[in-house]
């Protein structure tokens, strides 16, 4: 099962606080939402969907909640299915992903050996697809090459390059 990214996120939250009210969980994904989405995303709701996602992560028994309270912590199969997905999040999300942001914040929830094999393992997925990119750049014929097509192609490369040197600093602190 894929979480959302509105999931994903709550999912943490109730993990990194052990109990938490929908109220928290309300205040404190506006508050993650705004550091870390990109504007005008349709993939991010706001906070109102919240009680809606709760609802159906408590059917799935990802979370399980006291009524009464209305406060939520989070299930063993929750713990789970979040640390499959953290560690997913951290090897094959795109680069430029917000999924791959929400995924370093999550971090300190997953074994730190998991991370650093998740981690190493983006970085050659990455360069795999830095050397795609430039073959097929290179397969092409001098005046097969315009200038347009040599800057769409650098452009992903660099953003690969910089992905790749943070996730060498990001291994280097942890």
């Amino acid at each position: 099962m894929k979480l959302t990214n509105i999931k994903f996120m709550i999912l943490q939250i109730i993990c990194e606080r052990s109990e938490v009210s929908d109220y928290e969980i309300k205040q404190l994904v506006a508050q993650r939402n705004s550091l870390i989405r990109k504007q005008n995303s349709e993939e991010w709701s706001d906070t109102a969907f919240v009680d809606v996602d709760l609802k159906e992560l408590k059917k799935k028994e990802l979370v399980k909640s006291d009524l009464l309270l209305r406060r939520f912590a989070i299930t063993e199969q929750g713990k789970k299915l979040l640390q499959q997905e953290i560690l997913a999040a951290l090897t094959f999300s795109r680069e430029r992903d917000d999924r791959f942001d929400l995924a370093v914040v999550a971090i300190p929830l997953v074994a730190l050996e998991k991370v650093e094999v998740a981690l190493e393992k983006r970085k050659k997925l990455l360069a795999e697809a830095a050397e795609h990119i430039h073959t097929l750049f290179e397969s092409q014929s001098r005046t097969e090459r315009f200038f347009d097509l040599h800057s769409v192609s650098r452009h992903p490369l660099l953003v690969i390059k910089h992905e790749i040197e943070f996730i060498d600093v990001l291994l280097q602190e942890l």
